[in-house]
């Protein structure tokens, strides 16, 4: 002979000390307001159930959006603390050599980027061959190249941050890197009055780590810590 689980002291007890654990249960509350309409016949409407399966589906969005809003913060706060860290590693160094050599190591490693290079807009002689090793970080271009690499081929001042994807890098860029390369981030810097404007250039041979349409406020941010630090070498 079968005894009703409600019968047992213990069940009705911990129901009636907590009635909220049926309430939160969305199969118990859909079991019992089915049997309810079972109850009532089947020509009858029960408005009830219909606005309960209404609250359901607009919770189910809400914790959607919940979990996305709290996904969308871990990874701003990720991002936050990596180009953090970046600035750090790049403002330990008094020199200009170390500072390039920390960029094309401690702060790209930091940043994930499979290649770097910063160009520096030049009137006078683009030569680089006194630059030696630093060649691989550094490069000189033309009065108008910023704007060129940016995409703007009418000239014009470039956007702070450029996010693009690509079948392919520059070579002058990235070298033989230069065919991995699937996205890229390109930083306008503005290295003050009476100088022509820079660039730092940013490659990933993942082809969403830079893309259209993502924030840019964080490496903007870096940018003009950037620009800040090389005036300070360049005066």
């Amino acid at each position: 002979m079968s005894t009703s689980p409600l019968t047992d002291p213990r069940v009705r007890d911990q129901l009636l000390s907590d009635p909220d654990q049926i309430l939160e249960d969305p199969e118990l509350m859909r079991a019992l307001v089915g049997a309810a309409d079972g109850m009532r016949g089947g020509n009858v409407v029960d408005m009830r159930a219909l606005a309960m399966e209404r609250l359901e589906a607009r919770l189910d969005r809400l914790e959607d959006t919940h979990r996305n809003v709290i996904a969308a913060a871990y990874e701003n706060l990720a991002g936050m603390n990596m180009i953090h860290r970046a600035i750090l590693a790049l403002l330990e160094h008094d020199s200009f050599d170390a500072f390039l050599t920390a960029l094309a190591g401690p702060v790209a490693d930091t940043l994930r980027v499979d290649g770097m290079k910063l160009i520096l807009e030049t009137a006078g002689d683009r030569s680089t061959a006194h630059l030696g090793a630093l060649e691989r970080t550094l490069g000189l271009a033309e009065q108008g190249w910023v704007s060129l690499f940016a995409g703007l081929s009418n000239g014009g001042a470039p956007r702070r941050v450029t996010l693009r994807q690509l079948s392919g890098g520059d070579p002058e860029i990235y070298g033989f890197k230069a065919s991995i390369i699937r996205s890229e981030a390109c930083l306008t810097l503005d290295l003050g009055e009476g100088r022509l404007p820079g660039m730092l250039v940013l490659g990933a041979e993942d082809p969403h780590q830079f893309a259209p349409g993502q924030g840019t406020d964080l490496l903007g941010f870096f940018a003009g810590v950037l620009e800040r630090a090389l005036r300070r070498f360049l005066a």
